[in-house]
């Protein structure tokens, strides 16, 4: 079985989306791409997180033609090859419905920096243009909200984080979520005080050597 690492990771991953209340059922979609090897691993469409096994993941090549598997891959496999194909620093991709982003996502808001954590994803995490789901466009605006960043908000829709593994990609994304939340509850019940850019400037500087490589 190729890629079979790989598999079970997105497997364990896209299992922890569902236990830490970050996604649920089939809300969301996961995979790493081998650089070397030029292929993909994704997780596959319409399949609770709970019940996919190695043999559902979905391998792929970078122009998105199934190498292996029986199974149809995620209806956003375009959103996470065009990552791959355009970013040399992203190596694993976790989409999810979160609540909170999801809730900036319907207003097309962006996240600020409300919280020095922000600062994992970048200086902020912008919004992109609404596209349907699953379309090209959709790829090509998450790609352009993605930017120097490694999360972005889909408009009305969810969540999108990229980095070097998949460790990386779903604390990013759990971050995100957090900062959301803080960011949501603080507007309740007055202006949150945003910090300044030199201040995450210093904190993008600061996460570069943050925990454990």
């Amino acid at each position: 079985m190729i890629m079979e690492k790989e598999r079970l990771q997105l497997i364990e991953y896209g299992k922890k989306l569902v236990i830490n209340n970050l996604t649920k059922g089939t809300g969301g979609n996961l995979s790493i791409y081998d650089r070397e090897k030029r292929l993909i691993a994704i997780t596959p469409t319409g399949i609770d997180f709970l019940e996919i096994k190695a043999e559902d993941i979905v391998i792929t090549d970078l122009e998105g033609n199934i190498v292996d598997g029986l199974k149809k891959p995620s209806s956003e496999l375009e959103m996470h090859r065009i990552m791959y194909e355009k970013r040399d620093d992203i190596d694993a991709v976790i989409h999810a419905h979160t609540t909170y982003v999801t809730v900036l996502s319907c207003l097309r808001c962006e996240l600020p920096p409300v919280h020095y954590m922000v600062a994992v994803a970048g200086k902020n995490v912008r919004c992109s243009e609404y596209a349907t789901y699953g379309t090209k466009e959709l790829a090509q605006n998450a790609y352009e909200a993605m930017k120097d960043r490694k999360a972005a908000i889909l408009a009305n829709h969810g969540v999108l984080a990229g980095a070097r593994d998949l460790a990386n990609a779903f604390n990013i994304l759990e971050e995100v979520e957090y900062c959301s939340e803080i960011y949501y509850r603080s507007k309740s019940i007055g202006e949150p005080v945003i910090l300044e850019d030199d201040e995450m400037n210093l904190m993008e500087k600061k996460f570069q050597t943050y925990g454990q490589k």
